[in-house]
């Protein structure tokens, strides 16, 4: 399965629009990597929340990945599951999600990124390259960092974290495969913010 491009990570905080609703903005205008993440409700809801974005996605043929919580993943039959360095071990999460699955996994060194990949991950996340105030994920690697652990490790490196319209071009230079943006894309003109991005990509 192809992990490339533009993978939007849900959020509430920035957005006034319900997960389905800015989900379903995303996908209509080319998206095809959706994170769901949700760090606030109760289990059930989250995968009440994930079971519906589960058949949005899938309507639009849509990688969808759904943030910490493996059991969730499975049940609702998403694509994968992404994890937190203090989540589930990523070897107990493929356990439970199975072979076929995607397992990523949050990395802030290149230490950990290499473990990463040692220990079966199928892709990283890496950051945040940039100053972020969506979470608190510590202090900004920058692209110098985010391009030597593009040269370290042999899956797939998802940029995350302050990624904006101003400085994508400087991640994109560093040959990442994707890069994972909230906020950038919720902020303003979802529609413009998504094919601004994509275009970004695409060239």
């Amino acid at each position: 399965m192809y992990l490339g491009g533009l993978c939007f990570i849900t959020d509430r905080k920035v957005s006034g629009l319900s997960y389905e609703d800015m989900t379903f903005k995303v996908l209509m205008n080319g998206v095809h990597w959706i994170q769901y993440r949700e760090k606030e409700r109760s289990r059930r809801e989250i995968y009440k929340g994930a079971a519906k974005l589960r058949r949005l996605t899938r309507d639009y043929n849509a990688v969808f990945i759904v943030n910490d919580f493996a059991d969730i993943a499975t049940c609702v039959n998403a694509d994968g599951v992404h994890l937190g360095q203090d989540d589930l071990p990523l070897k107990e999460a493929r356990k439970i999600m199975g072979r076929d699955k995607i397992i990523g996994i949050s990395t802030h060194s290149i230490e950990q990124a290499i473990e990463a990949e040692r220990n079966g991950a199928d892709y990283i996340g890496f950051g945040p390259v940039f100053h972020t105030m969506t979470k608190d994920a510590g202090k900004p690697k920058g692209t110098d960092t985010l391009q030597e652990v593009k040269k370290q490790v042999n899956i797939p490196v998802v940029a995350i974290g302050g990624i904006s319209l101003e400085n994508i071009e400087s991640v994109l230079q560093t040959g990442v495969d994707a890069v994972a943006v909230a906020s950038s894309i919720l902020k303003g003109d979802i529609e413009d913010n998504v094919k601004r991005f994509m275009d970004y990509i695409k060239n």
